[in-house]
């Protein structure tokens, strides 16, 4: 039985469809306020003890989202690194590890004995939701965020430094600077930095 449906009956009908698909965007994608990429809280478990993680439950002035894996060598190069920049900024900046990859190397299982000598949350993402949210691509990417109104504004994202496999010879520290312009409350020259790594697999 085909039903016809009166020009103002379908009017209202197609804005009732438009209202729900962008409700659902807002939800999967990034918003952009005032310029910037902006994000709501998401949980996430840490795989190092279990226990679940918001942007939310954080205080700190800043905090940086390192997506990264369990075997990708782009972020095994960067491990040490990352080492010390969380301990050069506890108590300022909080850093949290994402693993968005879903092979079979990188389940849940795999991650909870992988990252437990780094002084920071290991968080599995394997319905990639914080890599929609913020629309990561690869690892390792960083993207260092600012709470501003209710929401988290992305101030940097993309490359931690200028080389992505010897860190003796890193002319260029990205990640460092953008850290340091924030908790001075000064404005980050360069927002963004392509990033060099492993692409992650969308599901």
């Amino acid at each position: 039985m085909k039903i016809q449906l009166k020009p103002l009956e379908f009017s209202l009908l197609l804005k009732k469809m438009l209202c729900v698909v962008g409700f659902v965007g807002t939800l999967a994608f990034p918003l952009n306020v005032n310029g910037q990429t902006s994000v709501q809280s998401f949980t996430l478990t840490n795989m190092v003890n279990g226990k679940p993680v918001s942007l939310d439950q954080y205080s700190s002035s800043g905090i940086a989202v390192v997506f990264t894996s369990n075997e990708c060598p782009f972020d095994n190069y960067y491990k040490e690194r990352i080492k010390e920049l969380i301990g050069a900024y506890s108590g300022k900046v909080q850093f949290l590890l994402v693993n968005s990859y879903i092979e079979t190397e990188e389940s849940p299982e795999k991650m909870a004995i992988h990252y437990t000598d780094v002084n920071a949350p290991y968080l599995s993402d394997k319905d990639q939701v914080a890599m929609t949210a913020l629309g990561a691509k690869k690892s390792p990417e960083v993207f260092l965020l600012k709470k501003a109104d209710g929401n988290y504004a992305v101030v940097y994202s993309g490359a931690i430094d200028d080389n992505p496999q010897v860190a003796g010879d890193v002319d260029q520290k990205f990640l460092k600077v953008a850290i340091d312009k924030l908790l001075a409350g000064q404005k980050i020259g360069v927002a963004n930095n392509r990033a060099v790594g492993c692409s992650i697999r969308r599901k």
